[in-house]
């Protein structure tokens, strides 16, 4: 069994081997150690992702049921109020069939969807009742494929194309809204003026008569 002084002996030859091998470096002390632990763990969070893309086109209310009227009559004179389509089930601005008036709860009868304010409010009372959480954030896209398909419209692929229509619509009115760039003027030409006629020096000397 290696006594004492030997092993004391060891343990320095070993350190001797291992501080050769570093060579002359200068020993690092704790802290340095455990300062970029703390530099990683105060480093700044990954940041959040990006929001997805927000429809900045936001249409009113007026707007849409605008274009829901040109895209149901085709823009028929007197706001719609004559229009008949589906075989005479539907009626009126917004070609409004009788089982959706009945289930907009509305007072009145189902011909008086031919007047444009009541078929609005039979309109309006159908959106309240069936997708009022999209009416108060005006989805416009939702309400309108309700309209054209019933309460599950906004499900179903088969609304899609009326919904173009009246995305249609509702970018025609809205880029006719828009005020107009004015028209560049061209620059007026300067009217150009007649060269005068060269004097010449026998004209404008005066003729010596001699008597």
């Amino acid at each position: 069994m290696p006594t004492a002084p030997a092993l004391a002996m060891v343990t320095l030859v070993a350190v001797l081997l291992t501080l050769t091998r570093i060579g002359a470096s200068e020993p690092v002390s704790a802290s340095a150690l455990a300062a970029p632990v703390r530099a990683s763990a105060a480093a700044a969070p990954a940041p959040e992702s990006a929001p997805a893309a927000a429809n900045t086109a936001s249409y009113s209310l007026d707007e849409l049921l605008a274009a829901l009227r040109l895209v149901e009559t085709g823009g028929l004179r007197h706001e719609g109020r004559h229009a008949t389509g589906d075989g005479g089930k539907a009626i009126g601005p917004y070609q409004i069939h009788r089982s959706y008036w009945k289930d907009s709860r509305l007072p009145g009868t189902h011909e008086d969807c031919r007047d444009p304010a009541y078929a609005r409010e039979v309109v309006m009372a159908y959106w309240r009742r069936y997708c009022p959480r999209e009416l108060a954030q005006g989805e416009v896209e939702v309400l309108a494929r309700v309209h054209n398909g019933g309460p599950e419209g906004h499900r179903k692929s088969a609304t899609l194309k009326f919904w173009r229509k009246v995305e249609t619509e509702l970018q025609r009115a809205r880029s006719k809204a828009l005020p107009k760039p004015p028209v560049p003027q061209p620059n007026p030409r300067p009217n150009p003026q007649p060269n005068p006629k060269p004097i010449r020096s026998s004209d404008s000397a005066p003729k010596i008569e001699f008597c």
